[in-house]
């Protein structure tokens, strides 16, 4: 019988990715995200029952969503928080709103998906998966123009361990994944951003993000999406708390 996944900004990138790897590894995949039409679009891609609009922000509208998918479509073993934002800027420049921009969708919309998700978990009670979506950003400082960004993914980091000790006991592990360059939709815009930044060109900056990554190569969404579904597998079953570097070796711990 196949298990009901649910995976937020999967409109595009590596939330996209991530829906078809489960739709391949026999999972019945709901996409969300902010945009209809594009969770749409990746829920054709993967036969999915369903695809919801979400803003992940709004605690009201993801307890009311993930109760919807639920009711819909029946209990839920595994939900991935993917949706994020970034905007590159000097730390100096950063505007408060654009910091609570930042931290609202990339740390309070992982916060209360994994809310909903758990409450929807444990009352099933059948425990289950979740998997955030962090990023070698969140294990390290060293990333120029995202200061916003990184202390959003170090806290997803941290917020992935305390989910794991409380959720353990209703038979839920809680994971994330640490991508470092990623070929997205938002790595073309952050290539053109850091480029005006540097005073260089994107593709001068491509180079640089190949020349840090030891296995000489981009990465793909794939490559993340490969390594969630590992953590949502059985073969990971004595795995929780742990950030795993999906990242080419850009960055080790």
């Amino acid at each position: 019988m196949s298990r009901l996944a649910i995976v937020t900004g999967a409109g595009s990138g590596i939330g996209a990715a991530i829906a078809r790897e489960l739709h391949a590894r026999g999972f019945d995949v709901v996409p969300t995200d902010l945009d209809l039409s594009s969770a749409e679009e990746t829920a054709a891609t993967c036969d999915a029952p369903g695809a919801y609009r979400l803003d992940v922000t709004d605690a009201a509208e993801v307890d009311r969503t993930l109760d919807e998918i639920t009711g819909r479509h029946g209990s839920v073993s595994v939900v991935v928080s993917n949706a994020g934002v970034s905007r590159m800027r000097r730390f100096l420049e950063i505007t408060p709103d654009e910091l609570d921009r930042t931290l609202r969708v990339n740390l309070r919309g992982v916060f209360l998906t994994g809310q909903a998700a758990a409450r929807a978990m444990v009352r099933a009670g059948a425990g289950g998966c979740i998997v955030n979506v962090a990023s070698m950003a969140g294990k390290q400082g060293k990333v120029p123009f995202l200061s916003d960004y990184v202390a959003s993914k170090f806290g997803v980091v941290g917020l992935t361990q305390a989910m794991a000790v409380e959720l353990a006991q209703h038979g839920i592990r809680v994971n994330s994944v640490c991508p470092g360059y990623v070929v997205t939709p938002m790595q073309e815009r952050e290539l053109a951003w850091e480029a005006e930044l540097r005073g260089t060109t994107p593709e001068a900056v491509r180079s640089l993000y190949v020349a840090d990554t030891p296995l000489g190569r981009l990465e793909q969404p794939a490559d993340v999406a490969r390594a969630v579904a590992f953590l949502v597998s059985d073969d990971a079953a004595f795995v929780t708390g742990e950030s795993l570097a999906v990242n080419g070796g850009a960055f080790m711990d």
